[in-house]
């Protein structure tokens, strides 16, 4: 069988199935991805011909893969927020960026470089890579379509912080990677790493991003409602603007993550009633859904290829102490004075949902330079996103459905 061919019948299948694969799994109370990794799985134990799953087989091709993943799923949860941008507005998520983020990169690290016994850099890595909550799979705790008013602080707090964190996590990548430059004989400046990985960078990705967002505000709300050209509204602006925005922050090398957050939140901001919104919400998402199921069926067909191989008990009860532990204190930790319920500061501790971005970074900073322990990473990296699949996934939507009943109640 041509491998091809097999490759492009099962992508297609795959766009033909979400919309069931979803529906079935609503009403079960389960996350749809655990379906598609479940499926990953069976498809590469009995068919031969699908081509390689593990993500170090060929980091580059990851690293882009995922990339456009995350990327994709950044806009459409920018878009998704009925929350005008403040910074009084969003305090919870920013809580959980500055506060909750931190900490688990502090923590991690001190877990990867004493507990692991790995080097410094290594176990920088660890903590940059894991720490970010991932846009991608954290659907199911996030808030509703635009204009839905399915706005609770809990998924509010978690849709902002996924938003945003990705793009903040990028520093400590950047640290990891002049850590293991310096342990390899070669210049690393703390002072140049703060004003042009953590300032320029940063700030690039917010100018780019808002400038933008205004661009595509004024093109296709501001012109078309004035000159009544409603058919130039169309829902593939979503995906333009987000390859757009992204590859050009990266050009100037700022961080494109921001920007295409930032340019989200900029056209989500204008005339938040506007139905075009939701034109533009429903496109993106659509694209995004297919991705995901497509990663899922490789991530699914890598734990058939080895990426597990290199998992230590060590490694394994790393993981568990920052799902179960790190995650949740630090949620906890972020969410201190916040005049929510306790309910609701457990629930956005412990939802912290790990995903396709962080094989982003990983695959991101081992293109870069060579880390020791590189297949531990990825086997630790890969069973962190396992566990969180399948235990987020399982308990997200009952828990959700629960706290939305105790708020009315």
């Amino acid at each position: 069988m041509d491998p091809y061919i097999i490759c492009v019948a099962l992508v297609g299948f795959v766009a033909l199935s979400i919309s069931w694969v979803k529906h079935v799994t609503s009403l079960i109370n389960i996350s749809y991805p655990i379906v598609f990794l479940i499926l990953g799985i069976v498809l590469y134990l009995v068919v031969d011909e699908l081509p390689w799953a593990s993500p170090y087989r060929s980091q580059t091709l990851t690293m882009h893969l995922t990339e456009l993943m995350v990327i994709v799923a950044i806009m459409g949860t920018g878009l998704r927020i009925d929350i005008p941008f403040s910074l009084k507005n969003w305090g919870a998520p920013f809580r959980l960026v500055l506060i909750t983020m931190v900490l688990s990169i502090a923590a991690l690290t001190a877990l990867g470089y004493w507990g692991l016994g790995w080097g410094l850099a290594t176990a920088v890595l660890l903590g940059a890579v894991l720490a970010p909550t991932d846009p991608v799979l954290a659907g199911d705790v996030q808030v509703g379509p635009p204009n839905s008013k399915d706005t609770p602080i809990v998924k509010f707090a978690l849709t902002g912080e996924a938003g945003i964190n990705d793009g903040l996590a990028f520093p400590f990548v950047w640290l990891a990677i002049g850590l293991a430059l310096s342990a390899a004989g070669e210049d690393f400046s703390l002072l140049e790493w703060g004003a042009y990985s953590v300032v320029y960078k940063i700030a690039a990705g917010i100018v780019c991003g808002y400038l933008a967002g205004r661009l595509v505000s004024y093109l296709f709300f501001h012109l078309p409602d004035t000159h009544d050209l409603v058919h130039v509204q169309q829902g593939l602006v979503a995906l333009s603007a987000t390859l757009f925005v992204y590859g050009v922050t990266e050009l100037l090398h700022g961080y494109g993550f921001i920007a295409v957050f930032v340019t989200a939140i900029t056209i989500r901001n204008k005339e938040m009633e506007h139905e075009y919104h939701e034109k533009l919400h429903e496109f993106i998402g659509q694209i995004e859904h297919i991705l995901l199921a497509v990663m899922l069926i490789l991530f699914g067909g890598s734990l058939v290829d080895g990426i597990l191989g290199s998992l230590t008990w060590p490694a394994v009860l790393t993981a568990l102490v920052f799902l179960l532990v790190i995650r949740p204190l630090s949620g906890y930790l972020g969410m201190a004075g916040k005049n929510i319920s306790l309910k609701e500061k457990l629930a956005i501790g412990f939802f912290g949902i790990r995903g396709i971005g962080s094989f982003f970074y990983l695959a991101f900073a081992l293109t870069e330079v060579d880390f020791a322990y590189d297949e531990e990473l990825w086997s630790l990296v890969a069973f962190v996103v396992l566990l969180s699949i399948l235990g987020h996934g399982v308990t997200a939507t009952y828990v959700m459905r629960k706290l939305k009943k105790s708020e009315g109640a």
